[in-house]
């Protein structure tokens, strides 16, 4: 969980700065094509001499960008539709849940291949279909939140001050109720940058930005004369959807009370004390 936080800390960090810390441009051409690593080229070159370690910073902030706004654009429908199903049921639940199912019968990355082949390469067309694939699973569980909560008394109480229904939704049970589709849009993320490297990796992906997907396309044709094309793409890839991973499962640990409580009771007790035992009866008495 600590190595997972702190990359991804280093790799926000790197998508932020970009260009600014990255050794070259990573479209540059250079005569040195196909170096191996050296201390000029920590990562070595490609075939036309562009450096493979700054094309793996600049990379890293369109692999965020995609995980990221992904999660954003899954969560805001997910915990929208989740919301209005849950708390008003009825009609309203039936049809939000079919449409939900609906959704979830289509493979997301054969979707995501058949629009971006219909309209054109985008980062923004990307977010917006895996953000659409994205959300049934985060609605289905604010819906079970919601249906738990809107029969806790705190909330009774608030429908017995006159409290709204938006009012109720948003200050009140929301608050209480979203924490799963925190820990499901966190694995939202893995899933898109996975996504975008297979259409960039298919030539499918915006050319005009850097990309980890396009960079293991064009190793393809160079395996056997440059190792390194192909693997320092390939080992940032699985590293941040790993850490990605690692970290929804930190947030499940520690969002859900289910898991704290089987965390704490599975903790073994110290060697050499007894474990405490209820009296027996003539104990009872005597005391």
């Amino acid at each position: 969980m600590k190595l997972a936080l702190g990359f991804m800390a280093v790799l926000v960090l790197l998508a932020i700065a970009g260009g600014k810390v990255a050794p070259y441009d990573p479209f540059a051409l250079s005569q040195e094509s196909l170096s191996p690593p050296t201390a000029q080229h920590l990562m070595g070159t490609d075939n036309i001499g562009r450096d493979i370690f700054s094309g793996i910073i600049v990379g890293s902030t369109t692999a965020l960008s995609v995980g990221f706004f992904t999660a954003i654009v899954a969560a805001l429908l997910g915990v929208l539709v989740g919301a209005l199903s849950g708390y008003f049921g009825g009609v309203s639940d039936v049809v939000l849940m079919r449409v939900a199912e609906f959704f979830q019968m289509f493979p997301v990355f054969f979707l995501a291949i058949v629009v971006v082949t219909l309209t054109g390469p985008g980062l923004v067309k990307v977010i917006v279909v895996l953000g659409i694939a994205g959300w049934p699973g985060i609605a289905r569980l604010v819906r079970v939140s919601m249906l738990s909560l809107k029969k806790a008394e705190f909330v009774e109480a608030a429908i017995a001050t006159g409290c709204t229904n938006q009012r109720l939704i948003l200050r009140h049970i929301l608050p209480n109720g979203v924490a799963p589709a925190i820990v499901a849009a966190s694995f939202v993320v893995g899933r898109a940058i996975l996504t975008e490297a297979g259409l960039s990796f298919l030539g499918l992906g915006d050319p005009s930005v850097a990309s980890w997907g396009q960079m293991l396309n064009n190793a393809q044709q160079f395996l056997t004369r440059g190792w390194w094309l192909a693997l320092f793409p390939g080992i940032a890839i699985a590293l941040t959807v790993i850490a990605t991973n690692t970290l929804g499962d930190g947030l499940n640990d520690v969002m859900n009370p289910r898991t704290r409580r089987a965390r704490v009771s599975n903790v073994p007790k110290p060697v050499g004390v007894p474990a405490r035992t209820a009296p027996t009866l003539n104990q009872a008495r005597t005391s």
